[in-house]
């Protein structure tokens, strides 16, 4: 019985150890299951090719911005130099002209009788003087033989001066109707384009009246201004690069023709005239140009401005290597203002690829995939 009580005994035992480690068992089941819900997946981040870019070496340029209106370095307005009706009109606005090419047409008659009459008056004058000076010419012969008295020559000698005071005052009377006369014909003073026309046939003119502006788009100017402190950078001849409006994706080229000796008193900034070649009458006057003067140029390794955080102590731009991201601290150098491009000098190099704008609050060692298409690349300046 004692042995039956014993064996009893360890059986009970047995089932309680098995129960124990059973228990065990699936505790350390639940650990291993709350700690596989518990580690994070890893998101891979997309972005799309417009927030990526390639560091390149480029050509960067520094020196001042510039932005202003072009205008016509030429530009007259035809004004009326004589009263009367306009009888003809002969060019629209946009018209080709040459120098000395009609423009409108007074009517003349009236002056044209002034100046009939103005020439008939010479023609008398000029006849009087001509007796006088033959009388003079008679009276001295006279006087050296004798025959007639030193008054007598005096006062052919003041006839013939007056005569010849009438004939040049209606030279001059002459001169000036002819003059009239010719202003009745309104002619173009250089080779241009007609810009605006202010008079149609019939409308009477005074003297005074604008009639026609000309331009002469051979040439362009550029009015801009620098400040005081960039003045330096600016000199006479220095070449100067600009876009304009209407035309997307061109660069014109100039040069500054003239700068102003002093500054504007309420903004410190000093005027400056590009002057700019347009043989091939491409640019128009009244548009907005942008540009800068080149006052420096070199080849570096630049990325755009979007491309730089400057949100911590040191600027840093966010790398793509290995298919994630990296944040690299880099040191700036000269900037591009024209073109938005950073010179990088330390911590990336070419080919680098980067992301940029709202990509950059993307944390570092995220993995990263374009969302492109296959023969899609990155951005490259």
């Amino acid at each position: 019985m004692t042995v039956a009580l014993i064996n009893l005994r360890k059986s009970r035992m047995s089932r309680r150890a098995i129960g124990v480690v059973a228990v065990l068992t699936l505790l350390a089941a639940c650990d291993k299951s709350d700690a596989a819900t518990d580690t994070p997946t890893e998101v891979t981040v997309q972005v799309g090719p417009e927030a990526m870019t390639i560091a390149a070496t480029t050509v960067l340029s520094t020196g001042p911005i510039l932005s202003g209106s072009l205008v016509a370095e030429r530009t007259a307005q035809i004004r009326a130099e004589v009263p009367g009706s306009v009888v003809q009109v002969f060019h629209d606005p946009g018209a080709r002209v040459a120098q000395g090419t009609s423009l409108a047409k007074i009517d003349d008659r009236a002056i044209n009788d002034a100046y009939l009459s103005a020439r008939s008056g010479l023609t008398a004058a000029q006849t009087a003087a001509d007796i006088a000076k033959r009388e003079l010419e008679r009276a001295e012969k006279l006087v050296a033989a004798g025959a007639i008295s030193d008054r007598d020559v005096e006062n052919a000698r003041r006839g013939t001066l007056a005569a010849t005071t009438m004939a040049d005052d209606a030279r001059a009377r002459l001169a000036g109707a002819q003059k009239q006369l010719d202003a009745t014909n309104v002619l173009a003073p250089y080779a241009g384009v007609v810009s605006e026309r202010f008079v149609n046939p019939g409308d009477v003119v005074a003297p005074g009246s604008p009639l026609f502006n000309i331009v002469d788009p051979a040439t362009m100017r550029l009015e801009a201004a620098v400040p005081a402190e960039q003045l330096a950078q600016v000199r006479m001849g220095a070449p100067v690069r600009f876009s304009v409006t209407g035309y997307p994706g061109r660069t014109f080229s100039g040069t500054i023709s003239s700068i102003n000796p002093s500054a504007d008193p309420q903004t410190r900034q000093v005027r400056l005239f590009v002057r700019i070649p347009n043989s091939g009458n491409q640019l128009v006057a009244g548009l907005f140009a942008e540009g800068r003067v080149a006052s420096n140029s070199r080849e570096t390794l630049t990325v755009p401005e979007m491309a730089i955080d400057n949100r911590g102590l040191v600027p840093s731009v966010l790398r793509l290597k290995n298919g994630r991201t990296e944040k690299v601290e880099v040191t700036l150098g000269a900037k591009d203002e024209a073109q938005e491009r950073v010179e990088i000098t330390a911590g990336i190099a070419a080919g680098d690829t980067l992301l940029m704008g709202p990509a950059l609050g993307i944390s570092p060692n995220t993995p990263l995939k374009v969302t492109a298409p296959s023969d899609s690349k990155p951005r490259v300046p």
